[in-house]
C-alpha cells in the first residue's frame, strides 16, 4: 500500500532559480565510487550497464520532527518526499522506457534512509553521500543550513556511466519523475 501525500502548496514557496551549477554535468563520466544504497547493496554508478536515473534530494524530514527554521524559505528545498513518491509512483512507467536503475540520492545516512524507504514504501534504492565523495568528485550543487550541507535537487539521466540529460533546478519536486518519463518517451521517438 503507497502512503499517500499530501502536496505542499508550491505557489508559497520560493521557486530555485538556475544558478548554473549544474551546466558542467551533461557528458561527464562518473567517477568510481561506492555508495552505501537501503538494501544493503553498495553501489558503484559509474559501472552500471545501460540506463539509470539517479533523483537528488537534500534531505527527507523526520515524522514529528520539525524541519530546520527556515526551511520552507530556501528555494527548493521542500519537497523531497513528495518527489520520492512520483519517482515510486512512475517506476513502471520509467522501466517500460528502459530504466534498468533507479535510485534516490542524499547525503543522509543509510539508517535514517532506510526508514524513508520503508515508509514510503519504495521500489528503488535510496544512496547515501554521507562522505561527499560523489559530490565534490562531480561538484554537485550544494547548500548550507542548520548547520548541515546538503545537496540542490536535481535529476540525472546516465547511460553506461556517462550522464546523459540533467534536470536543473526541479520544481515542483513531484512532477520531476514525470519530467523525467516525458523526456525519456520523447528521446526514445527520435533516436532510431
Amino acid at each position: 500500500m503507497k502512503n499517500s501525500v499530501e502536496a505542499p502548496n508550491w505557489s508559497a514557496i520560493p521557486r530555485p532559480e538556475d544558478d548554473g551549477a549544474a551546466s558542467h554535468l551533461a557528458g561527464v563520466r562518473l567517477p568510481s565510487i561506492a555508495l552505501t544504497a537501503t538494501d544493503g547493496t553498495t553501489v558503484d554508478l559509474s559501472s552500471l550497464p545501460g540506463l539509470a536515473v539517479i533523483f537528488v534530494y537534500p534531505r527527507t524530514g523526520i515524522p514529528g520532527i520539525d524541519n530546520p527554521p527556515g526551511w520552507d524559505l530556501i528555494p527548493g528545498a521542500r519537497g523531497c518526499t513528495p518527489q520520492a513518491c512520483s519517482f515510486r509512483d512512475h517506476f513502471a512507467e520509467l522501466k517500460g522506457l528502459g530504466v534498468a536503475h533507479l535510485f534516490g540520492l542524499s547525503t543522509q545516512e543509510t539508517a535514517y534512509q532506510c526508514e524513508v524507504a520503508d515508509r514510503l514504501h519504495l521500489p528503488f534504492a535510496i544512496l547515501s553521500d554521507g562522505h561527499f565523495k560523489l559530490t565534490e568528485a562531480l561538484r554537485l550543487p550544494t547548500f548550507q543550513t542548520s548547520g548541515m550541507r546538503l545537496l540542490k535537487r536535481m535529476a540525472l539521466v546516465i547511460r553506461d556511466g556517462i550522464i546523459e540529460h540533467v534536470f536543473y533546478p526541479v520544481f515542483p519536486p513531484d512532477r520531476n519523475a514525470g519530467d523525467v518519463v516525458a523526456w525519456l518517451a520523447n528521446r526514445n521517438r527520435l533516436q532510431p
